[in-house]
């Protein structure tokens, strides 16, 4: 619930960049920043947020970030100008960017490693059903009441009591619990599963608290190789994916349609990304998680080019819904990946920093598209996008295999 309520407040932003161009007259130079902006916060939140969830917890660093963007998405409605909305979204990307990657983390470190990948993986598949929240909203809310765009961020407000539940009800990871000494706290957890599961209690042995972590550790001969190929990695899928969606409702809008059937393409493009995350979660226990990574990144490379040559409409949704399923099935291969590649001492900052590091690209897309798009139209957009897809197809190959393999804890 909580991975949706995120994806649903970051495909808001789309639908109310079109409406805003419209109702405050913003030029593209303005809405590329309110796009962008979010992403910064981000990037920050992913950098502070991993490191806390390594720090203090992952439950913890999980349930603030939803309260703090939550909040801000709720106030955000109430904005009197740009640079009110702007700041406002640099704090509610503050609290998304955090979220993620602490997310993936927990989920990944409860998982048995059968089937960590494909747990993960169907984690993931809740941004799309947050996206397509977003498009639903976008399509039934926005462009149907006056002032509409205020009532959906409203909407998206949702997750500051989602952030309620979330602390009264998750645990908090084992592993977590174990690398900082606090074996008592872990073995709660673990006779409370044993309890509902219907199995005798073992007694764990106590395991010595590991030591704080710290960015330069990502960069030690250990993990060097790692780390620049998992950066890379989320560099090439969020320039593409950012570069590609955020912008798809006004691109539709530029080519001529009307607002409402804009936002209603976005609506069926965006519902091919279930497929895709399903056919992921299967491959990617079976063919192993790299494999699955390359072929859907490369599938968006190749989904990415033809949307950008489709010459009508027919061809515009049906490469786009190419696009939406082989990308966001990368995606779930890749969260599932990134917390596999750091031991569990590491794993929330070096899996945040790997998501930093792709927000820089996330928050330059934004800017960058509108002004390919009036050099040389879709076909140089989707081109440009098409070749980051190809960087991240190339730099995964290097990332370590984990499939069926257990998680380092040091």
């Amino acid at each position: 619930m909580g991975w949706a309520l995120d994806a649903m407040d970051v495909g808001l932003i789309s639908f109310i960049m079109t409406a805003l161009i419209v109702d405050w007259g913003l030029t593209t130079t303005e809405a590329s920043w309110l796009g962008s902006i979010g992403f910064v916060g981000m990037a920050v939140g992913a950098s502070v947020g991993g490191l806390l969830a390594d720090r203090i917890g992952r439950k913890q660093v999980f349930a603030l970030t939803l309260l703090i963007y939550g909040i801000a998405t709720g106030v955000s409605a109430l904005s009197t100008g740009l640079v009110m909305l702007i700041a406002l979204r640099f704090v509610v990307g503050m609290g998304l960017g955090a979220e993620l990657p602490v997310a993936s983390t927990l989920v990944s470190e409860f998982a048995p490693r059968r089937i960590r990948g494909r747990v993960v993986v169907i984690l993931e598949s809740f941004w799309a059903v947050g996206w397509f929240l977003a498009a639903l909203i976008g399509y039934l809310v926005v462009p149907n009441f006056e002032s509409g765009w205020r009532w959906a961020l409203l909407i998206g407000a949702v997750p500051a009591a989602w952030a309620l539940v979330i602390r009264r009800h998750l645990p908090e990871s084992v592993r977590f619990l174990e690398a900082r000494g606090r074996s008592e706290e872990a073995e709660q957890v673990v006779r409370q599963f044993e309890v509902e599961a219907g199995v005798p209690h073992l007694e764990s042995r106590a395991i010595e608290p590991a030591p704080q972590p710290s960015m330069a550790e990502l960069w030690t001969n250990r993990f060097r190789k790692r780390t620049i190929a998992l950066w890379l990695t989320w560099f090439g899928i969020n320039f593409s994916y950012y570069g590609a969606f955020i912008w798809l409702p006004s691109l539709l809008y530029g080519q001529g349609f009307e607002m409402v059937r804009s936002f209603q393409y976005t609506l069926i493009i965006t519902f091919a990304q279930l497929p895709g995350y399903a056919l992921a979660a299967w491959l990617i226990e079976k063919w192993g998680r790299r494999p699955t990574l390359a072929v859907f990144l490369a599938g968006s490379a190749v989904s990415a080019v033809a949307f950008g040559m489709a010459g009508n409409e027919t061809m515009l949704l049906v490469f786009g819904c190419m696009l939406s399923f082989f990308n966001l099935g990368a995606w779930g291969a890749l969260y599932a990946i990134t917390p596999e590649v750091y031991p569990t001492s590491h794993r929330g900052a070096g899996s945040g920093a790997a998501t930093a590091f792709g927000r820089i690209a996330a928050m330059a897309a934004p800017l960058l598209v509108p002004v390919l798009n009036a050099s040389g139209g879709l076909s140089l957009v989707f081109t440009v996008l098409g070749a980051s897809f190809v960087l991240a197809t190339v730099a995964c190959l290097f990332l370590p295999e984990m499939t069926d393999t257990a998680l380092e804890e040091r």
